[in-house]
């Protein structure tokens, strides 16, 4: 607030002269600390979104600046009530702003507990009514802060699963807009209603309904649990590798997605982090907490989550995150997106021959023709081909390819001798299951929920809470079973063996297991190959995805849900 302003907040509480020094200056100091505020948080705006270092003292000041201002708002309420005319939804303003801190640094960290923070924060402005005043004014500038708020506090809600208040939420932001297209004529209203379609998509796009005795919705969450991953067994000889990042990728069209998160982005993100915990203190300062020379070790892998990446966007992040990789560390790749393929036959058949996935455009026209038109003898150029990825296998490189076209990822060389390792999706699916595509991968929702994906393509799409359990502890003794598999294997590639030791990792390859399994006992996969999520380096599939063993623990899975008649029985006569 500018000095004038100030004068003329203060005169409007009384004769100026009137006024205590002391009470001018609360005023004075909370006007400064608003602004102080307010310059630091646009800042953010301007830090490179990719690196980890140089963002962390920034962020400290900013948190810094705000606890001070929530502080004196909280100890000086009256005298800015009666000489500022501190309105409520001002309060709101600067705990949306604490709340939309708290989630920047959970996206800059991936630490689930800062997640939490936020939400206590955007859960004080609806409990506390911070916005109820807002739509008795005549302007619609505050009323679309208080939408806006609405749509962050889902994001949380959605990110925290707590999916019951994200239905109340989602009713009462629609009741809003309503009110708000109805009050101002607006010309956002039909943004405004994509983004309660938006949501209602992402809330029912899990295919899959557990159900309690009196028919309520359990909400089950797929982040890593104490129980999660199978456990090593002792003497197993796996790798020490830790994953540090993961660049989570989604360029899917007409996938389900609520604010720049694809529903694949959403699993796979969840099916990379531990379960929340509550942080002991209120507004405490996480920028201040690590070290900028040597960050503590984080309980999840750092996390960069691209929507639509232009290709030089997905490279700098790419470089960056590579850059950054500290020793004995794996970097994941995980792309969700269409499939580009060759244009023409090719005389060589190198690592830029097969296509790979698409990658933004960012309109690159010339005269009304996009330049990949131009010349069908030119490759694709928004594309990213597994020959990109190639000077990245000089360290450690896990990359997970769900796409049309992830077989092209099949003809990678290990160029460095690095441990690499990519899992790819089928390429294809039976077209009873097709129409599905929208609401989510088949194979992304078994890395990220393997029981959720096997009881869909069995035919189920609902489930008692008590059967569901049981379900999960019979899926935990398969993944036991697989990892002791993978471990035992006399001619599996050690890549695989060298990403074992990491419980992201090994989870995330007892589920492909898992999934390439299913799909080959499964009755309409069996059609044709395409149907087959594939590896590089293959799998022993005598000693893995198709090991007797395994076998019969799918179809006892499929006795305990009565779905035997969708496998078949005995699928290695069919060699």
């Amino acid at each position: 607030m500018t000095e004038l302003a100030l004068k003329e907040t203060m005169s409007s509480g009384g004769a100026e002269d009137d006024i205590p020094q002391a009470e001018r200056k609360t005023v004075t100091d909370f006007c400064y600390l608003l602004d102080k505020s307010k310059q630091l948080f646009n800042g953010l705006r301007d830090l490179p979104q990719y690196g980890q270092k140089q963002w962390q003292s920034y962020f400290g000041r900013t948190f810094d600046v705000y606890t001070k201002l929530w502080k004196f708002q909280q100890q000086h309420r009256q005298v800015l009530d009666n000489r500022y005319g501190l309105k409520r939804w001002q309060i709101g303003e600067i705990a949306s702003k604490i709340g939309q801190l708290y989630y920047h640094y959970y996206l800059r960290t991936s630490e689930t507990s800062y997640l939490n923070e936020a939400f206590s924060f955007y859960s004080a402005i609806r409990q506390r009514s911070y916005y109820s005043q807002v739509n008795k004014e005549d302007r619609p500038e505050l009323v679309v802060k208080k939408l806006r708020y609405y749509a962050r506090f889902i994001v949380v809600c959605l990110l925290l699963n707590k999916m019951d208040v994200v239905k109340d939420l989602v009713k009462e932001l629609s009741d809003e807009i309503e009110d708000y297209t109805h009050r101002f004529n607006t010309e956002d209203q039909v943004e405004w209603n994509l983004v309660l379609q938006e949501v209602a998509a992402f809330i029912e796009a899990d295919p899959v309904m557990v159900l309690n005795d009196d028919n309520t919705i359990v909400i089950t969450s797929n982040r890593l649990s104490e129980t999660g991953a199978p456990l090593l067994e002792q003497g197993m000889i796996v790798g020490q590798l830790a994953l540090a990042d993961a660049l989570i990728i989604g360029n899917c069209n007409n996938q389900v997605k609520f604010s720049e998160l694809t529903i694949d982005m959403f699993r796979m993100l969840q099916a990379l982090e531990r379960e929340p915990m509550n942080l002991a203190s209120q507004m405490n300062k996480p920028g201040m907490q690590e070290s900028a020379e040597k960050p503590a070790r984080r309980e999840n892998p750092h996390k960069y989550l691209l929507y639509k990446p232009t290709f030089s966007q997905l490279y700098t992040f790419l470089a960056a995150s590579f850059k950054e990789l500290p020793a004995n560390s794996v970097l994941l790749i995980y792309l969700s997106a269409t499939g580009v393929f060759p244009s023409g036959r090719s005389d060589s058949e190198g690592p830029y021959d097969f296509g790979g996935v698409l990658t933004n455009s960012n309109r690159d026209i010339i005269n009304g023709d996009a330049l990949h038109k131009r010349n069908q003898s030119y490759k694709e150029m928004h594309c990213l081909h597994p020959g990109d990825l190639y000077p990245f296998t000089r360290k450690p490189l896990f990359i997970i390819v769900d796409s049309s076209n992830s077989v092209a990822y099949k003809n990678f060389t290990n160029l460095f001798g690095q441990p690499l390792v990519c899992l790819l999706s089928p390429t294809a699916y039976p077209k009873a299951l097709q129409d599905q595509s929208q609401r989510g991968s088949l194979f992304t929702l078994f890395l990220n929920n393997p029981l959720m994906a096997f009881l869909f393509v069995s035919g189920l799409s609902s489930m008692r809470r008590g059967l569901w359990e049981k379900c999960q502890d019979y899926l935990r003794k398969i993944n036991r079973d697989i990892a002791q598999l993978l471990t035992h294997s006399r001619s599996i590639d050690q890549s695989f063996l060298q990403f074992f030791g990491d419980e992201f990792l090994r989870l995330l390859l007892t589920r492909f297991i898992f999934c390439s399994a299913t799909m080959r006992m499964h009755k309409i996969f069996r059609q044709e190959t395409r149907n087959y999520p594939e590896s590089y380096p293959q799998l022993p599939r005598d000693e893995t995805v198709e090991n007797p063993h395994l076998q019969k623990h799918i179809l006892e899975l499929a006795s305990i849900l009565d779905v035997r008649n969708v496998f078949l029985e005995n699928t290695l006569d069919d060699y």
